[in-house]
């Protein structure tokens, strides 16, 4: 009961500030994660009233947390139907050469602000630390996005860039968060683990893709037995829990920890399902309009889970803003010059870079990695500081980057023209003016 009570309150929270938020033309993912700081630990919910907010024991409940990993999952799979065949026919290398090229120069800006930083004040920034958070830096929140889009329902160079980019991000930066993540481990224990470094980020990601490819053809292949559009929905579902429930399995052999990527699984799930499948563009559009709910939650506890304690720490905040203006730099001049190379369309070039600000559930989830692996060195503070610090950087650049990332890339699609300014009419307005249509046919 006290779970729906506070699903219940969360979603009525999101509808209610989106209200407000399209007074002052915000978009509506900021009002999700304003109303979810407004219901958090640090709000209504220090009062510990039941139902009126959500404390922090809420926050690490295990229920909320499924909530989270199931719409990474729905967003990924949506994000893999970007990647149809006729599409990438026009702009896969250029999406493929702007998605890696500037997240490594992402990174690249950031390990050098950050490692020049670590010099100036080195009891508060260590180089493992500054090494970590540079390669965290290169992912993009592909949530925030894409819910700009679909919200403004943008369309036009920019945006089918945009998409595949975002979607690219979550590869490359996991594979140079597993290379730095290493070379930060080999710098603490004294050796570089090739494993480590190398094999296992290598494994992730060829697995991770394989098993998205199986879970795809097997879903199409399931697809045949079902007519109706209900059922076809609600295998759709089915497999989209599947594939995040099997990809959530690690294990070890001979040595080497194997695990997969979520969001790279169903990714792959949603490219091989879109390309093979002849009705899956009106099967998405069905499936987003029934993920529409657990967006808004997603949000509102991504909101709720920003920690505001992190803004007493003067140092914290310090760092946070040399990372995040670094970030910005990065990804700014990184998708211009990529963009620059392959030749893409003047708007491409000056307003892509503004899109990849947000930054959210990839990168807290390779904070939490390193914490979490920072946490079993009990007995080493060195190691134990270097997972604090980037904990809690993230989430302070989260905390920023959620609240403003999404405004600004409405910004930027508006300036692109692929955004109408008054943004998307009302259903009830839709509704009222096929009415009035109707009824003056008939008089005539």
């Amino acid at each position: 009961m006290t779970v729906l009570l506070a699903l219940s309150v969360a979603l009525f929270a999101g509808l209610i500030l989106s209200r407000f938020a399209k007074l002052v033309q915000l978009p509506a993912v900021t009002a999700y994660l304003v109303a979810g700081v407004l219901i958090g630990p640090f709000c209504l919910g220090a009062f510990n009233v039941e139902g009126l907010g959500f404390t922090a024991a809420d926050i690490n409940n295990k229920s909320f947390s499924i909530i989270s990993d199931v719409e990474l999952g729905f967003i990924a799979f949506s994000i893999g139907n970007e990647f149809r065949l006729s599409q990438l026919k026009t702009i896969g290398k250029q999406a493929t050469v702007i998605g890696i090229l500037q997240a490594v120069i992402t990174t690249v800006v950031v390990d050098f602000a950050l490692i020049t930083l670590h010099f100036i004040i080195p009891d508060k920034l260590s180089l493992e630390a500054a090494i970590i958070l540079g390669a965290v830096a290169s992912a993009t929140a592909p949530a925030a996005t894409l819910m700009v889009v679909r919200q403004y329902k943008a369309k036009g160079p920019v945006t089918d860039t945009l998409l595949p980019v975002v979607a690219l991000d979550d590869a490359v930066g996991l594979v140079l968060f597993s290379i730095s993540f290493g070379i930060a481990k080999g710098l603490v224990s004294g050796s570089a683990n090739v494993l480590s470094i190398v094999v296992e980020p290598l494994i992730e990601v060829l697995l991770s893709i394989g098993l998205g490819a199986g879970m795809g053809y097997l879903f199409t292949f399931m697809e045949r037995f079902f007519h109706s559009r209900s059922k076809r929905l609600s295998v759709s579902v089915a497999f989209v829990f599947l594939t995040v429930a099997i990809s959530m399995f690690k294990f070890e052999v001979l040595g080497v920890h194997v695990a997969f990527s979520s969001l790279l699984s169903c990714m792959m799930l949603g490219t091989i399902f879109c390309n093979i499948c002849d009705f899956s563009e009106e099967l998405m559009d069905r499936l987003d309009r029934w993920t529409a709910p657990i967006f808004i939650l997603f949000f509102v506890l991504s909101g709720a889970e920003l920690d505001l304690g992190v803004l007493a720490d003067i140092i914290i905040v310090l760092i946070g803003l040399v990372y995040i203006v670094f970030r910005c730099m990065g990804k700014y001049f990184g998708a211009r010059v990529s963009a620059t190379l392959v030749k893409t369309t003047p708007n491409v070039r000056k307003y892509l870079g503004i899109t990849l600000f947000p930054q959210a559930g990839v990168a807290l989830g390779m904070a939490i990695k390193v914490s979490t692996y920072c946490s079993e060195f009990t007995t080493n503070p060195q190691v134990m500081q270097i997972g604090v610090i980037v904990n809690n950087i993230i989430l302070f650049s989260v905390l920023i980057y959620e609240l403003i990332g999404p405004f600004l890339t409405k910004v930027a699609l508006i300036k692109a023209g692929e955004i109408n300014p008054e943004g998307k009419s009302s259903a009830r307005q839709k509704d009222k003016a096929v009415q009035d249509a109707a009824a003056t046919n008939n008089e005539n």
